[in-house]
């Protein structure tokens, strides 16, 4: 965290640069003004890294208190930054427009009565066109954060979806798995976010529920008490879950054993049959960083090939090497969808499936959105869901 520090205040320093610009030098024109906005731009700029260091560090009863107005300011931010680089084009049309009337004005000799100064002419203009540009963008800025905190913090939708497999047996037709990943307890989210995920769940009256990783942010300690509804779940045969890249930021040793406590069992590259069905499961791909690598070897060599499997791995990149053996369908979360659009397309840029099904070298993938959010309270064109997978015979 802090070997990135001065990365991080650069890039925060010049993308509030470039809003201090657009917002604040545009669009006033009394130096009172001005400074004073500069001062709100500078105080905004230091929100940022102040957030991201405090809500990792203070004690977990306070970190909401940092959490939500420096999360919200990102997320506005996110939004002021595309609304006004969009607005850049109609800017510069209007410049290249203006351009031309003003050469040819130049040329002609037109003697008439006195007219206001060309320069005040211009800086009317100029404040005109940068405060109608700016407001514009506020609107639609925070219109996209006040409908993406609605959604974030709403009830998941209830997705069903139905999956066809070659191989699935004739008495299994119609087994349905309620898949949830990115529940993301933390800060912002707790105790009633889980208890409203199970109601949910057990709603469905599924044959198995899927937690594919993401489950906190945060210790055992801290967030223990938020975790414990999943001992409610209820489903025909059993709950399961793998380990998320979060996991590994949180003390996964300890949340495998809490989670495994509270009747939710814990995949780890492992396997079982359940009614001529293969359900396996392998650990996060960055779980190799904290010495407990995913190994696809161990989860899913030796098989019975005539049976279908579905693996549960939290990231769609892991049906690469899911689909050189075999698996019938990958169930993951991890992208959220991208949570707020247009973040979701540099999401593709990483993973082969953002939201939905997808195939990956002939495995089937489907990627759920996610129950909850990680950072900004914001969930824009990306709404959160708990997936009820039903299989079905090709």
């Amino acid at each position: 965290m802090f070997a990135l520090l001065p990365v991080v205040l650069l890039v925060v320093g010049a993308l509030h640069w470039y809003l201090w610009k657009r917002l604040v030098k545009d669009t006033t024109r009394t130096r009172r003004a001005r400074r004073l906005g500069t001062a709100l731009a500078v105080l905004l700029a230091l929100v940022i890294p102040a957030t991201l260091a405090l809500s990792r560090t203070l004690p977990h009863s306070r970190q909401a208190l940092v959490a939500w107005p420096g999360f919200l300011w990102l997320a506005l931010m996110f939004y002021l930054l595309v609304t006004l680089l969009i607005l850049e084009i109609p800017r510069l049309a209007l410049r290249l427009w203006k351009r031309p009337a003003r050469v040819v004005a130049a040329a002609v000799e037109v003697v008439e009565a006195p007219a206001a100064p060309q320069d005040d002419i211009s800086e009317s203009r100029r404040l005109l066109l940068g405060r109608s540009l700016a407001v514009t963008a506020g609107v639609l800025s925070a219109g996209a954060v006040g409908i993406g905190a609605s959604q974030a913090l709403g009830a998941p939708n209830l997705k069903r979806v139905p999956i066809r497999l070659a191989k699935l047996p004739a008495a299994m037709d119609g087994f349905r798995i309620a898949l949830v990943s990115d529940i993301h307890l933390g800060p912002l989210l707790g105790r009633a976010h889980t208890e409203r995920i199970v109601r949910m769940i057990n709603g469905v009256e599924a044959d198995l529920v899927a937690i594919v990783g993401d489950l906190v942010d945060g210790t055992v300690a801290e967030l223990g008490p938020a975790a414990e509804p999943l001992q409610d779940l209820r489903a025909r045969h059993g709950s399961f879950f793998v380990t998320g890249n979060h996991e590994y930021f949180s003390g996964y040793r300890e949340w495998v054993d809490e989670v495994n406590s509270l009747g939710v069992r814990v995949l780890r590259n492992e396997r079982l049959e359940i009614q001529g069905l293969d359900l396996a499961g392998v650990n996060d791909a960055t779980g190799g960083g904290s010495g407990d690598a995913p190994d696809y070897a161990k989860a899913l060599d030796g098989r019975d090939a005539t049976r279908p499997v579905v693996l549960l791995a939290h990231q769609p990149v892991q049906a690469h090497e899911a689909a050189k053996r075999g698996v019938d369908l990958q169930l993951s979360g991890h992208t959220h969808g991208g949570q707020m659009a247009p973040f979701n397309l540099l999401v593709g840029l990483q993973q082969p499936v953002v939201a939905g099904l997808g195939t990956v070298g002939g495995t089937q993938v489907y990627v759920t959105r996610g129950a909850g959010f990680w950072g900004p309270p914001v969930r824009f064109g990306a709404p959160p869901d708990i997936s009820v997978v039903e299989l079905h015979g090709a």
